[in-house]
């Protein structure tokens, strides 16, 4: 009787290398299911990270605002004196800097001043400055923002996620699209069953782990444990992780048919029977 064939592993955790390389056997809908699980972590975790360490803020600044305020044809009505610290923490930082003298500093991850015409946001990352919208009427003021973002907020977190979930899926595709071909001339070379099917779900696999490393990252940050220089670290290590883990992947698949089962050369051939 011959041999029977080997099942196909299981692909449920994209943690180890076995577990990597269960997905290349696996389908599409199984591995977007997982992706969706660890894009749904790492979603709630920002939510969760903006709600704890920029709402608060947001809020402490909105009622320091003056009873009067808008932004109109693309120019802020500031009525009190400038620059101003609205509120800040060591996350976000909160001001009004009408004539940009930059004489507002905060130690905070992000800065956010409103200028007279335009909005310039410092972090370590840089300085990116936007104009206001001219077509635009923007309140700017304590009693018409302060009922807003109560009532909008969790609506603002929904947003978050859901731009979180679609952000990492859509960086997923295009991350395993561009890891695919080297995993598979690496499985030629290993002589490892892989096509290009089934090394773009490795591929898509591999991306979990260095997603769940960024995510535990993310979640001591907003917990005070890690400053941005460690987060800032971590989003550049957790593409490392993911080639590694593909490299890994692939070596853990099992052996292309055609390659055969090596011999050993001392040892004589078995006497065929007649």
């Amino acid at each position: 009787m011959d041999a029977p064939a080997d099942k196909p592993a299981f692909a449920w955790q994209p943690l180890t290398g076995r577990g990597v390389a269960a997905f290349a056997g696996a389908t599409f809908g199984r591995l977007w299911v997982v992706q969706l699980v660890f894009a749904l972590l790492a979603a709630a975790t920002v939510a969760w990270v903006v709600a704890q360490t920029w709402f608060p803020t947001v809020r402490r600044a909105i009622r320091e605002l003056p009873a009067q305020g808008e932004i109109r044809a693309g120019r802020l009505s500031w009525p009190t004196g400038s620059p101003q610290t609205l509120a800040e923490n060591r996350f976000l930082s909160l001001a009004v800097d009408l004539k940009q003298e930059r004489l507002v500093r905060s130690p905070a991850h992000v800065q956010v001043e409103f200028g007279e015409n335009d909005l310039r946001v410092i972090s370590l990352l840089g300085t990116s400055q936007r104009h206001y919208p001219r077509g635009w009427i923007i309140a700017f003021n304590q009693p018409d923002l302060e009922p807003w973002f109560g009532a909008w907020a969790p609506a603002i977190l929904a947003m978050v996620i859901g731009a979180v979930v679609t952000g990492l899926f859509v960086s997923w595709a295009v991350l395993a699209s561009i890891y695919f071909l080297p995993a598979w001339l690496l499985a030629f070379f290993a002589n490892r069953h892989l096509d290009a099917p089934r090394a773009w779900r490795l591929c898509g696999a591999a991306l979990m782990p260095g997603c769940l490393l960024l995510t535990a990252v993310l979640f001591f940050y907003g917990l005070s444990l890690l400053d941005v220089v460690h987060l800032l670290v971590a989003t550049a290590l957790h593409f490392l992780v993911g080639w590694v883990y593909v490299v890994v992947g692939v070596l853990a698949s099992p052996g292309h048919p055609a390659a055969g089962t090596p011999t050993n050369p001392f040892v004589p051939p078995p006497e065929s029977k007649q």
